[in-house]
């Protein structure tokens, strides 16, 4: 069962798991359960998707009850009206904050701006060896996509030569085995953790969060951090 973390008579949010894709894709034809099915039979009634996240990105995944709440939130997600936060582990340490405006080329060679900011929440430093390195270095950040292209943190964080750990599209692909490896571990490390936005109906401030799921937390752990009420 999917656990819900918002519900009222327009809007209802999930945590989405990592792995579980929003709705039936042509791209993915060996999965069999979707978000969008799955919270339909939940609740016994039709849901639309205001928004998109990753297969393997987790958290925070909105949907509306009704058609024109759909599309008022989805006008909102366009505009870039919703104030989205996601956590993700990353390789190396970073800065205790930083801005990345880096233009992103969608699939028909379109240049579109992107900017996100991001601030460090831990770094981690673990005594295995990776390389030429005897330790393993990892950052903890909260980031703040700003305008809400494809792949967007992924591509960025990759930019910056701190790629997210499990990212095996964007990201390093030593650090992914060695992960898997060592620790079990292929789930990318990439969670939404709190949207904001204004309510279509109600027009009050909305705060959704959800916690991270259980590998994220697993490593989490690993690393010693941890995670804010």
């Amino acid at each position: 069962m999917l656990e819900i973390v918002f519900q009222d008579d327009y809007l209802v949010a999930i945590n989405k798991p990592h792995g579980l894709l929003v709705h039936r894709s042509s791209i993915a034809a060996d999965a069999e359960d979707f978000a969008l099915q799955l919270l339909r039979d939940q609740l016994n009634r039709h849901v639309y998707p205001a928004h998109r996240l990753d297969r393997k990105t987790g958290g925070v995944l909105l949907f509306a009850l009704d058609k024109s709440n759909e599309i008022a939130m989805q006008q909102q997600f366009a505009a870039n009206l919703v104030n989205k936060k996601y956590w993700a582990v990353l390789r190396g340490h970073t800065p205790t904050s930083g801005e990345i405006d880096y233009p992103l080329r969608k699939e028909n060679g379109a240049i579109q701006e992107a900017f996100t900011a991001y601030t460090m929440l831990a770094h981690a430093e673990l005594p295995v060896a990776f390389g030429q390195h005897t330790t393993s270095r990892y950052s903890w950040v909260e980031a703040q996509p700003a305008t809400g292209r494809m792949h967007q943190l992924r591509k960025h964080f990759s930019h910056i030569f701190h790629p997210i750990i499990g990212d095996r599209t964007h990201g390093c692909n030593k650090q992914n085995k060695l992960f898997t490896e060592t620790w079990q571990m292929n789930t990318m490390l990439l969670h939404a953790v709190e949207l904001n936005f204004q309510h279509p109906v109600t027009d009050q401030q909305v705060m959704i969060r959800a916690s991270v799921q259980p590998e994220f937390r697993r490593m989490m752990d690993l690393m010693g951090w941890t995670q804010p009420d």
